[in-house]
């Protein structure tokens, strides 16, 4: 079994620069011993054990690998859509680490991108925070999860930049037909296909009338031998060239009929814009807005331990609210201007298609369904036959 770096709790350089600033600040005669003292030489050594990481404009390794990550084993790189703390990646990188068999990294929005698509952050300042989750060296971005699989693939952050699979999930809903466009889990596994890397990405057909929590450990179960059989395969180079795998597993994992290839479908949900009452003042809903980001902050803050950071960015978050008010209050009404509110509902609807074939009649038959996706629609036959070919032959058939 590796040994995460998280649990050892190495410090990027600019976290450590911060924490010594206040400790110095609190003690600058730098006398007496102990207190104080004693934590920026803890600081200090941690910095020293950790094989002193380069900082992410140098294509280091931000996350301070330790020298235990086996370079015999496999690197996996996991993300998802709903955010770091969300039970499907959870149980997903658990189930990984236990195994043993994988060196196991997670890059994943910080809060939920489920129905972000492609969309990429430009021209914004990106957060990266490590984080804690399951043994596995971490890190949550303030992003979506493309922005997630990129960072990791550009070599910002780790040493490596090529993980051998990314897998993206395990997401609450189904990807199927056209809402694979909006789903942000299926993006975070074409972004990965883009450059050249295997991917697959999971979601659960989640029922709100009676799914629960535990059926995303149930969903691992089911997913386990596909994932260990395509990393097999991947290193024995008999893995489906140039694929994605969109895997869409049933609302109850363990009563699966087992896996079958499916054709990607039309099928989508119904969107509907309903009308939103809009009786609130508009300044003030900005104003509460920006007090909540700044809410936001000051958690964040707090789960960094960077008391210098947090100060700097009190006053970026203060001087923002400063200028929004400002701007409300020397603004003129327009009385002729129309204002209106909306918030755009998806709901799922029946379809008479009779192929049964097709990605959601699959899932609604029981099986696990696995969609071969492409970057090129010459070859999505040529990809689908391909992988048709290889489930059979990488996972065993139960008599």
């Amino acid at each position: 079994m590796t040994t995460s770096a998280v649990k050892n709790n190495f410090l990027p350089p600019g976290l450590v620069s911060n924490l010594q600033q206040v400790l110095l600040s609190r003690n600058p005669t730098g006398g007496g011993g102990g207190g104080d003292d004693d934590e920026l030489s803890k600081i200090n050594t941690r910095e020293d054990d950790s094989a002193k990481p380069t900082s992410f404009s140098d294509g280091g390794d931000a996350s301070s690998e330790t020298n235990s990550d086996d370079g015999s084993k496999p690197i996996v790189l996991l993300t998802n859509s709903e955010g770091i703390e969300s039970p499907g990646l959870s149980y997903l990188v658990d189930a990984l680490v236990k195994l043993g068999l994988y060196n196991v990294y997670v890059c994943a929005p910080r809060s939920d991108k489920s129905t972000s698509g492609h969309s990429v952050t430009l021209k914004e300042t990106v957060e990266v925070v490590s984080a804690e989750i399951n043994g596995a060296t971490a890190y949550e971005v303030s992003g979506t999860p493309v922005d997630c699989v990129l960072l990791v693939l550009s070599g910002a952050l780790f040493s490596w930049s090529k993980p051998l699979l990314v897998i993206s999930g395990i997401n609450k809903g189904s990807s199927c037909g056209h809402n694979m466009f909006h789903s942000g889990v299926v993006a975070g596994a074409r972004e990965a296909l883009i450059n050249g890397v295997p991917s697959m990405s999971i979601s659960l057909n989640w029922k709100s009338d009676g799914s629960q929590e535990s059926d995303f450990k149930d969903a691992v179960t089911v997913c386990l031998p596909l994932i260990n059989a395509a990393i097999r395969d991947i290193e024995n180079g008999v893995f489906p060239k140039n694929c994605s795998l969109n895997v869409e597993v049933p609302t109850s994992p363990l009563a699966n009929k087992g896996f079958k290839v499916a054709k990607p479908s039309l099928w989508r949900s119904t969107l509907s814009w309903q009308a939103v009452s809009a009786t609130r003042n508009q300044a003030a809903s900005r104003f509460m807005g920006n007090q909540q980001n700044l809410g936001l902050q000051f958690a964040q803050l707090s789960r960094d331990a960077s008391a210098a950071g947090a100060a700097r960015r009190l006053m970026t978050q203060r001087k923002n609210i400063e200028i929004v008010e400002s701007v409300g209050v020397a603004g003129k009404v327009d009385s002729k201007r129309t204002v209106k509110h909306f918030r755009l509902e998806m709901f799922n609807k029946e379809q008479e298609v009779e192929d049964e074939d097709l990605d959601f009649r699959v899932l609604e038959n029981g099986f696990v369904a696995v969609t071969p996706l492409s970057h090129s629609t010459r070859v999505e036959s040529e990809i689908s036959m391909a992988v048709s070919d290889w489930i059979p032959s990488a996972l065993p058939v139960e008599k």
